[in-house]
């Protein structure tokens, strides 16, 4: 069963522990069954894409990975 959790989609968050220590940004995906969030700017990953009709240059996107919920804290205010 999913936790019930305290951030929600749109909150301000600062980044508690791990590479992005100290930053302050905005939750953009809340994901309770793996209490993990995905924050704006942080922990940006590099992924590959293939030349398709869209995108016939193909190359290097960058994304943000998940962060579990035990690393971030809401700020107040």
């Amino acid at each position: 069963m999913a936790v019930k959790l305290k951030i929600k989609k749109g909150d301000t968050v600062k980044i508690i522990a791990g590479d992005d220590k100290g930053k302050e940004a905005e939750v953009l995906k809340v994901m309770p069954k793996t209490s993990q969030v995905i924050v704006a700017g942080c922990k940006i990953a590099k992924k590959a894409t293939k030349p398709t009709e869209q995108n016939p240059q193909g190359g290097f996107s960058e994304i943000e990975m998940p962060i579990n919920i035990s690393n971030v804290k809401k700020v107040e205010g």
